[in-house]
């Protein structure tokens, strides 16, 4: 089976971790040949290039800066990807006969490539739903409800899941929110979908490992560790999270770290130059594999988003939280419903973003119950958030599709 892998994720290796490159190891795995068409943006500087190995190929394509750069650059850049995917994956695999397309959002601007593809393959396709676009623009004030853009972007929203035969959301509110927004498509071709990763066991670190690693981080060891990583940008509500830092400087025994980059990280190292805090710290990104030391020497994961959004957001943070058996406290909107999963299993604590004084309290809760809580969490990602569990749901209804027929 061949399967086309349209995605913005960045591709150089699929041996590094992550969502998507342990998605299509599992893939290859079960015999599968992937071709992977991903952007190689301008800030590189390189040219359109492929990259073989056995069962996969990767095809960087080269294409505006479309991430961590402003606005306008990011808005040209997306509407240009379509033009650039399609004339790409014509040149290099326009002999390939492919059984199944699998994108994920964002972007929802890959129509062409894959009614083309389709077209010519007489293939099916698989939507994995991470992003909710454009109605997450319009929730935070990055774009204006009925203004010509939103239009656009909605009709072709519209469109990506007309084209889609199947639609993998990331919860069950995220399906919710789908079917009733969109009273086009089909609820039978909705399912649950979520983000999943392959987890590694590991026997954690010693005291004297941890506390090397703290060191040199200039990170106290004695206090419980609460950490927050991944992106840095508007859709996570950072403002509250700097209260946070702020309510907490009134406590003795507890520390945040804050680690990653994004739109926002000039603001909020700004704001810790100005306010010197003593019970945190902000750690511009580091190499994947850095990180994954630093989370398991933390005890209890953090997540946030803006408490304006109407739409489900679940965001993948929460996985590698989960995998090093930590609590999880999270501070969202009322829609996303990753707080009442965390709760109602028994691995996390949630409120609405700008409650300090619950979050506090959870802070509290789960210092109490770290262990606890912790094997509730690990437990829930083997049982429900693996590559392997994923695979499953993609290819059970691919099955049943008759593909290749």
């Amino acid at each position: 089976m061949n399967i086309l892998f349209l995605s913005l994720a960045r591709f150089d290796d699929i041996n590094v971790r992550g969502i998507y490159p342990d998605l299509i190891r599992e893939f290859i795995g079960r015999g599968m040949n992937v071709f992977i068409a991903s952007p190689l943006e301008r800030r590189f500087g390189e040219p359109t290039r492929l990259i073989t190995s056995p069962h996969c190929q990767i095809l960087r394509i080269k294409t505006l800066n479309i991430q961590k750069t402003n606005i306008l650059e990011k808005g040209i850049g997306t509407l240009l990807l379509e033009s650039q995917f399609d004339k790409a994956i014509r040149k290099y695999w326009g002999d390939i006969n492919f059984d199944l397309i699998i994108y994920a959002t964002p972007p929802i601007t890959f129509n062409r490539v894959i009614e083309r593809v389709k077209k010519r393959c007489g293939c099916r396709s698989y939507l994995m739903l991470k992003d909710i676009f454009p109605q997450n623009a319009v929730d935070i004030g990055m774009m204006k409800e009925g203004g010509i853009l939103h239009s656009m972007f909605r009709k072709k929203e519209k469109r990506l899941y007309e084209i889609s035969d199947r639609i993998g959301c990331m919860s069950p509110a995220n399906c919710d929110y789908v079917i009733k927004h969109n009273p086009d498509v089909d609820p039978a071709k909705v399912e649950l979908c979520p983000n999943a990763i392959t987890p590694i066991e590991n026997s954690g670190l010693s005291h004297e490992e941890r506390k090397n690693l703290l060191s040199r981080m200039g990170i106290p060891h004695d206090k419980t560790l609460y950490i927050y990583g991944g992106n840095l940008g508007k859709p996570q509500g950072l403002d509250f999270l700097l209260k946070i830092v702020e309510e907490n400087e009134k406590r003795s025994d507890s520390f945040i770290a804050i680690v990653g980059s994004g739109t926002e990280y000039p603001r909020i190292n700004n704001w810790f130059e100005a306010k010197h805090p003593r019970n945190a710290t902000l750690i511009s990104a580091l190499p994947k594999d850095e990180y994954d030391e630093l989370v398991r020497a933390s005890d209890v994961g953090l997540i946030f988003l803006d408490p304006r959004f109407t739409i489900p957001n679940f965001p993948s943070r929460l996985l590698s939280y989960l995998e090093n058996s930590m609590p999880v406290l999270l501070a969202t909107d009322r829609n996303t419903d990753m707080g009442r999963i965390a709760e109602a299993n028994g691995f996390g604590l949630w409120c609405e973003s700008g409650d300090v004084s619950t979050f506090i309290s959870n802070m509290d809760i789960a210092k109490e119950n770290l262990k606890e809580m912790g094997e509730k969490g690990h437990r829930y990602l083997l049982k429900n958030y693996t590559a392997e569990k994923v695979c499953d749901i993609i290819f059970p209804p691919v099955s049943e599709m008759q593909i290749g027929d």
